[in-house]
């Protein structure tokens, strides 16, 4: 035999004791073989619901930084362009809303190129920014919406090829298998629809209060941008609608 295979051998002798005894010391009621108890297909579902919890998490910990006030419509940006508008330096603003993007700088510098075509101009682009910016905002949590839904549609999926399995087998044994077998089938397919569950209610309810979240930080962009356009807004034409005169009609007489 050679040398390399004699070696190998040897640590596999040596460390089977060991392994034995470790799976031995392992209940057989643990969390950890009630969780992975549902045959390959169990396994398989639990490894993705897994996969969706760590992608959950990530998702709620990434909203809950990026949708900050001050990451959306920071105040000393707001009052920086504000102080140029007043100042009519159009270029130096449209320049600040490049070197600090945010969605409120977005919005500002699509306002500020339509300037030239009047208020009306400027305050369809306002709002057609804001509308963009609010979708991209919500497109980002609609995965956690996506999220919820799927996890506990695949838990389910779970849950019923396990019982398939458990009433086979009671089928295949003429019913000879004891309700103790055919308990311990339920109650392992049941595990994947509880994993479902406790990644699906973390991720609606954050879906829930990101989106409350957005609408408040949207109104509040809104009104930032229409507060930085507010020095200028008078000088911009347009600005000051002239109702037209309502002349009533004549009414004829008989001739």
């Amino acid at each position: 035999m050679k040398p390399w295979l004699v070696s190998i051998t040897d640590s596999v002798s040596f460390w089977q004791p060991m392994l034995a005894q470790g799976a031995a010391a392992v209940p057989e009621d643990s969390l950890w073989s009630i969780i992975f108890s549902g045959g390959l297909l169990g396994v398989t579902i639990m490894c993705a619901l897994i996969a969706l919890s760590l992608v959950t998490v990530y998702m709620i910990v990434d909203q809950a930084l990026a949708l900050r006030r001050q990451d959306i419509a920071p105040t000393d940006f707001i009052e920086s362009v504000r102080l140029l508008l007043s100042q009519a330096k159009l270029k130096e603003a449209d320049q600040l809303c490049r070197d600090r993007p945010s969605p409120v700088a977005f919005i500002i510098a699509s306002g500020i190129s339509e300037v030239e075509f009047g208020w009306p101009a400027v305050e369809k682009a306002l709002e057609d920014s804001t509308a963009q910016q609010a979708a991209r905002l919500y497109r980002k949590i609609e995965y956690l919406s996506v999220l919820g839904n799927l996890a506990p549609m695949l838990g389910l999926l779970g849950t019923v090829s396990g019982m398939i399995v458990a009433f086979r087998q009671v089928a295949l044994s003429q019913g000879a298998a004891g309700a103790g077998d055919l308990a311990q089938g339920i109650y392992s397919a049941l595990v994947t629809t509880v994993a479902g569950l406790l990644i699906a209610i973390p991720a609606l309810a954050a879906f829930a209060i990101f989106r409350n979240r957005i609408d408040q930080l949207v109104v509040e962009t809104a009104y930032a941008a229409q507060h930085a356009f507010a020095p200028i807004r008078r000088r911009i034409p347009g600005s000051t609608t002239v109702r037209p005169a309502v002349v009533p009609p004549v009414s004829r007489g008989k001739e």
